[in-house]
């Protein structure tokens, strides 16, 4: 094969150095963020936003900005960075690309949880406490019930040794809903058009807190100590533990973190689905296996991808407005089509 032309070469190795990846998904949340907040059924010049951010006044237009479209729009990129991560997260574990928080059950039991809550009229800190017990809950018994497949996957050297591991959280993903269906069936009618848009994933009321903002942030502060680590284990325990890495703790460290952002992110959003699944998936053709550079990339891809989804969501009927999840579902499947077809001819 013909080698690449030297200018050409050049560009692809800077395109692909850490600093330039991370600082061009930067850039493209906060263009990103500049049009969300621009967007809607009331249009705000792009170049009023600085002076309606900075310097706010009575006016109708600041109102908007303040009160509306910026705590929603904050809450989608932070419940995008946590969706993407957690499914980083995953497919290490697993070592196989399918693997999300969706697809393993974790969003059916943070959604279980919470939705539990939500029917005994608890308070939004019952709320994401009941989303994570929900989806370690989830995550465990997965992993319970597929031990012996888990055993499988420490002698395989493929990533994609799993199969039944995937099954059975898809399995724990239908009892989950099952259970989901039946508090919406017993649910009172004033709570029920609520709870249904919720679960279809939805933003529009999304009340984050403050420390829900930095989550993504402390996550990948909290995980890059163990870049390496994770890159070792995606070899397989048994090599990665004659490496010297702990798997056992490292494990546990990914159930916990993993569980933590799909709980948060499901009782932000509701359950929404693909982000976890397409951006990890789509980055790791792109940029390779590299953890370090990776799960940060991934975060600041699922946040600009969550927030573009919504920004469509708000815009594409206004005033009405659509649940952000069938705009994840409705572009993440083809993506992933594609994705999985590109990907399937590399070596």
């Amino acid at each position: 094969m013909n080698a690449l032309p030297r200018p050409l070469a050049r560009t692809l190795r800077w395109t692909h150095r850490p600093a330039v990846v991370l600082a061009t998904w930067l850039g493209l949340v906060l263009a990103l963020l500049a049009v969300a907040l621009a967007s809607g059924s009331s249009e705000i010049a792009l170049a009023d936003l600085p002076r309606l951010l900075f310097m706010p006044d009575d006016s109708g237009a600041a109102e908007i900005v303040h009160r509306l479209r910026l705590p929603r729009a904050l809450a989608a990129i932070a419940t995008g960075a946590l969706l993407a991560l957690a499914g980083a997260l995953m497919q290490v574990l697993l070592r196989n690309p399918l693997a999300d928080p969706y697809v393993l059950g974790l969003s059916g039991g943070a959604a279980l949880g919470a939705l539990g809550v939500i029917a005994l009229g608890g308070g939004l800190l019952a709320l994401h406490l009941g989303a994570f017990a929900g989806a370690l809950f989830s995550v465990l018994a997965v992993f319970g019930l597929a031990h012996h497949e888990l055993g499988r996957i420490d002698s395989a050297s493929s990533p994609d040794a799993a199969p039944r591991l995937l099954l059975t959280g898809v399995m724990m993903s239908a009892l989950t809903m099952a259970g989901v269906s039946l508090i919406l069936t017993l649910a009172p009618n004033d709570q029920l058009r609520g709870m249904l848009f919720w679960m279809l994933g939805d933003l529009s009321g999304a009340d984050m807190p403050a420390a829900g903002l930095l989550a993504p942030v402390l996550l990948c502060a909290l995980l890059w100590p163990f870049g390496r680590e994770l890159n070792l284990l995606l070899r397989g325990p048994g090599p990665a533990q004659m490496l010297g890495v702990n798997v056992g703790r490292l494990r546990a460290l990914i159930f916990l973190l993993a569980s933590a952002a799909a709980a948060l992110a499901v009782a932000t959003a509701g359950t929404i689905g693909f982000v976890g699944l397409v951006v990890p998936h789509g980055l790791r053709l792109w940029m390779g296996n590299d953890q370090r550079v990776l799960l940060p990339a991934s975060a600041l891809a699922g946040a600009a991808f969550l927030l573009a989804a919504d920004t469509l969501a708000r815009t594409l009927m206004a005033p009405q407005q659509l649940p952000v999840g069938a705009i994840t579902a409705v572009v993440g499947a083809p993506l992933f089509i594609v994705l999985l077809t590109r990907g399937g001819g590399r070596k």
